[in-house]
């Protein structure tokens, strides 16, 4: 069977962000223009686009939307424990690694981060190094920065 998917584009303070949903649930938010599937608003994606620009003005904390990201069984369990980062605050690798079960796995964490295909809403880059050193995002550093900044209001790093 194949499933068709949708996806808009919003227009925010960094740049344009792609999202995408299939079968009623968000699939992807990324910072790059999507490889298939067709432009067109459905209900679920203007309710994300609203979210999203409402996050992206500093009025929205925390997301309210379907969202059934593809990965592996522990690339899930890692996105999962990352919704628990609250706004504004920081967790390490390694602090997620212990989270999960899996003390010495702080370079996996870092890769199920990499992988992940919701971004912003499934908040890696809430996630940083050893020392709260700003280190590793999908879309670069200074991306990960601003988002930070965005919820901590300051200049921290």
């Amino acid at each position: 069977m194949t499933t068709t998917i949708y996806y808009i584009q919003v227009a925010t303070a960094i740049g344009e962000v792609w999202v995408s949903e299939c079968d009623g649930a968000i699939t992807a938010v990324s910072f790059t223009a999507p490889v298939s599937g067709f432009y067109r608003e459905t209900a679920l994606l203007a309710r994300a686009a609203k979210q999203l620009t409402e996050y992206f003005q500093g009025v929205r904390r925390s997301f309210d939307l379907p969202f059934a990201p593809q990965g592996t069984a522990f690339q899930h369990k890692v996105w999962q424990t990352l919704l628990a980062i609250p706004y504004g605050e920081t967790c390490t690798y390694k602090e997620v690694a212990r989270r999960i079960g899996v003390p010495g796995g702080s370079r996996a964490v870092g890769m199920a981060c990499n992988r992940n295909p919701i971004a912003v809403i499934v908040p890696c880059h809430r996630v940083v190094g050893c020392g709260r050193r700003l280190v590793g995002y999908a879309y670069g550093v200074e991306l990960k920065r601003f988002l930070l900044q965005l919820e901590l209001k300051t200049h921290l790093f």
